[in-house]
């Protein structure tokens, strides 16, 4: 599978933030969901899409690694790419960065499920997505 990435660009509001002005560690996870969601739009289809034609993509697993602290008002960039497809499952790997410092290394891994919530391999549509066809 060809490697395909996509950037995204955020700018941390204020609500984003503790009391100190540093990014909450759970709001990671909305960057995360956003450079996915960006991705999958850039492939040609939208979350919308695939639920339409009855297909769920939960998390079953995420995985961050924290190296320095995002503040507010940062401008991040948010590295999103497909670490893997398999039958029924993908990876995303994501990496934020604050100019040239990693802030957050990271992955999601998303099961697929039909309407039924069955774990389900991945229709042909989704998995052209994913390859960028």
């Amino acid at each position: 599978m060809k490697q395909i990435k996509n950037v995204t660009y955020y700018r941390v509001i204020y609500g984003d933030c503790d009391s100190m002005a540093i990014v909450y560690y759970s709001n990671y996870l909305k960057l995360f969901e956003m450079g996915r969601t960006e991705l999958l739009r850039e492939l040609g289809t939208t979350y919308r899409e695939v639920e339409e034609s009855g297909f769920f993509l939960p998390a079953t697993e995420a995985y961050l690694k924290y190296m320095k602290p995002a503040l507010y008002d940062d401008l991040l960039k948010i590295e999103t790419m497909i670490g893997f497809v398999k039958r029924a499952s993908s990876r995303f790997d994501y990496t934020i960065y604050r100019g040239e410092d990693i802030i957050v290394q990271g992955y999601t891994i998303h099961a697929c499920l039909n309407r039924e919530n069955r774990i389900v391999r991945f229709p042909d549509f989704l998995l052209n997505v994913f390859k960028g066809e």
